[in-house]
């Protein structure tokens, strides 16, 4: 008889759901469609997860390290900030949460929800504090925060909701650093 290993099985679930989530989305996805890729009854699903919404939230728990982004001078901020979004977009390709709650946020309020505190908690207030720890007065730092936030949420919703290829990872790096930058030195 097969040692099973619960854990082993519900980050297997998790993984397959991520995948399924990022690519095609909430609602074409079933419970059924997750457990065959996982190899797993249904009935784990809704064991592990208590059905396809507690899947989905697990699904799009999303944790970035964004520490060393913060960390440097200003004038190498627009660098550090998209070399860090080219490593995600390129990185792990169909299996980033913020993908999955980006594309689920059309279709699904707690999706849209979940994204915009996720961006206000992990990116705008992060880099809003940078900026004015940077030397920035309070609202010419939060204003600037937000040109950023709004830009790269823009970029990021073209190149993986919308899938338009926005060159090759170095060109959009090179491209995104020199327009973040600008942004944060006005």
């Amino acid at each position: 008889m097969p040692v099973r290993d619960a854990a082993a099985t519900k980050q297997r679930i998790l993984e397959h759901a991520q995948r399924q989530f990022a690519r095609h989305g909430y609602a074409a996805i079933t419970v059924k469609g997750v457990a065959d890729a996982a190899g797993v009854s249904p009935n784990l699903i809704t064991r592990y997860f208590g059905g396809k919404d507690g899947l989905f939230l697990a699904a799009t728990r999303v944790e970035i390290p964004v520490s060393d982004v913060f960390d440097g001078d200003r004038s190498t901020l627009g660098s550090r900030l998209a070399a860090s979004i080219v490593q995600r977009w390129f990185g792990a390709p169909g299996e980033d949460p913020l993908l999955v709650l980006q594309r689920a946020s059309g279709e699904r309020p707690e999706a849209a929800e979940a994204l915009a505190a996720f961006l206000d908690a992990n990116s705008l207030e992060k880099l809003h504090r940078y900026l004015h720890d940077s030397g920035m007065d309070d609202a010419e730092a939060r204003s600037r925060a937000e040109a950023i936030d709004a830009f790269v949420l823009g970029v990021s919703t073209r190149r993986r909701v919308l899938r338009s290829e926005l060159g090759n990872p170095a060109d959009l790096e090179a491209w995104l650093s020199t327009i973040i930058q600008r942004l944060a030195d006005g």
